[in-house]
């Protein structure tokens, strides 16, 4: 069948069928941005619990542990259910747990509903990506633009809704915010997406023990991950524990699915070229752009003391420029191969956490915009061709695993690289703390002249002289350690930088894919 005999014999696409994928597509971009929406309210949120900043950090774990276990189950729930009748439940269900997280009375009730949260909300995200590759192939890539404004803009935007929300009403807002959305959701659930008949046979193939072992290994790995740096990694016989749990479960998980007769999902998608190395390209994509939301807030917040508003202003430039790129990229899916463009896309998006490798303590908005700008610039030009190489030849059958093994590993990818920077972080800055105290002497001139600019001002304030002089050395100190954090910074946006660019190789070993404008002898 020739390809113009393709596109004559697809089904038009109904009024109805667009309203499905903007509801879900909608239903994903919630769901992304509440990973991130709460952390530029972390401190008004423990205050009003009456919690630590340290206990907080379960309220954005709990959300992450659930949402990545749910993600690859999703397929398997979808063939049982059928996509609306899940659809609708996850839906409401996500939009029940948001209010009850703005209703929360103390740590633990909070850390509860936000799991219940990610657990349904989840869910969302490769039920969308699912949706957009049942499309007809010469509608898919607009679907997949779209999808792409959920990678990329909402966790960019994240920081900045749920600052000035927060700032401007109260944190609870950032929960009760879902609902307004939520409503358009539920109508293009049950409006726009057909009746199927559910399958509750497959209950009697569960696949209970590759379920169990994945669920287990997933959330002990995912534990192990955020709290690992807190807990000073292996010192603490929790994170051990958590780490041969994660490895334990895992290799029973892959053993199982690979053994079983009916696996819950297919983890044989990966062996093919594509889809593997597309799925490792993500993984590293998800380390980098979690990454880089994870570095910038902190380092505006700590060297530069911004608050919640305005390191959301600095950050909103890595999100809004993508809404006037992606309508483009569709059209270059036509022209161009979509190898290139993606390679393109991420060298760009490399070169973006390169800029950001130059860091002083007095670079702030107007210095940080242009790397942002130039991040937005890349990665629409990844994202979509990205999604186009790794499952342009997978089958319609597929659909569902193969969409919850590519989220689950963008988000897995987020959560290891988050990690990874942390101790990269703590350990360049211990090196580069110690070497710079290397050169602080009584016989170097610059100590010198630098202890005796501080006197100076210590005295001007009114302090005597021993006084000055011991505040002298503290500011040095500070000086000194707040400089070795800023080399820390640089030393984590180069180490971003090269994954990229190692990760750009394997887009050059894939096969060619032909835009899903054309047909695709997969489907």
């Amino acid at each position: 069948m020739t390809q113009d005999q393709h596109l004559q014999a697809e089904a038009p696409m109904t009024f109805r069928a667009w309203v499905a994928v903007f509801g879900a597509i909608l239903g994903a971009f919630m769901a992304v941005l509440d990973i991130q929406i709460t952390n530029a309210s972390i401190k008004e949120i423990t205050g009003g619990l009456g919690a630590t900043i340290e206990e907080a950090s379960w309220i954005s774990t709990a959300y992450l542990v659930a949402e990545i276990v749910i993600i690859p189950i999703s397929g398997w729930l979808t063939r049982m259910l059928s996509l609306r009748t899940y659809l609708t439940w996850t839906s409401s269900l996500f939009l029940f747990f948001s209010v009850c997280c703005a209703l929360s009375w103390n740590l633990e009730s909070m850390i509860v509903f936000r799991a219940l949260q990610g657990l349904t909300g989840g869910a969302l995200i490769p039920l969308a990506f699912q949706v957009i590759l049942s499309l007809p192939p010469s509608k898919r890539t607009v679907g997949l633009a779209l999808f792409s404004v959920t990678a990329t803009f909402a966790p960019a935007i994240g920081p900045t809704v749920g600052g000035y929300l927060t700032q401007a009403f109260h944190w609870s807002v950032v929960f009760y915010m879902n609902l307004i959305p939520g409503a358009f959701l539920m109508f293009a659930i049950i409006y726009g997406i057909d009746k199927e008949k559910k399958n509750l046979d497959l209950l009697k193939q569960l696949d209970i023990w590759g379920i169990l072992s994945m669920a287990i290994g997933l959330s002990s790995l995912t534990i192990f991950l955020e709290e690992g740096e807190r807990e000073d990694w292996f010192s603490s016989n929790f994170i051990l524990v958590l780490a041969l749990t994660s490895l334990v479960f895992l290799i029973s998980f892959v053993w199982i699915e690979l053994k079983t007769k009916n696996p819950f999902i297919n983890l044989r998608l990966l062996v093919r070229k594509n889809f593997g190395f597309g799925c490792l390209v993500n993984f590293v994509v998800g380390l980098a752009m979690y990454g880089a939301l994870y570095l910038l807030p902190l380092y505006l917040s700590s060297i530069q003391s911004y608050n919640s508003v305005d390191i959301g202003k600095t950050m909103m430039w890595a999100g809004l420029p993508q809404l006037f790129i992606i309508p483009f990229v569709p059209k270059l899916l036509k022209r161009f191969d979509a190898r290139v463009l993606a390679f393109v896309g991420i060298n760009i998006f490399a070169f973006s956490c390169y800029m950001n490798s130059h860091l002083t303590s007095l670079v702030g908005y107007d210095q940080l915009m242009w790397s942002q700008i130039v991040r937005a610039m890349g990665q629409p030009l990844l994202m979509i061709p990205l999604s186009t190489i790794t499952t342009g030849l997978i089958e319609k059958s597929q659909a569902g695993s193969a969409s919850g093994l590519f989220n689950m590993l963008r988000n897995l990818g987020g959560s290891v690289g988050i990690a990874v920077l942390s101790t990269l972080m703590s350990v360049r800055e211990k090196f580069h703390s110690a070497k710079l105290v290397e050169g602080v002497t009584i016989y170097s001139h610059e100590t010198v002249e630098r202890l005796a600019m501080y006197k100076k001002l210590f005295i001007a304030k009114g302090f005597d002289v021993a006084t000055a002089s011991d505040k002298a050395l503290a500011a040095l100190d500070v000086t000194i350690r707040k400089q070795a954090h800023v080399m820390s910074f640089n030393d984590c946006f180069l180490f971003v930088c090269g994954a990229l660019i190692a990760s750009s190789l394997l887009l050059l070993l894939c096969d060619k894919v032909q835009s899903p404008t054309g047909p695709s002898d997969a489907h």
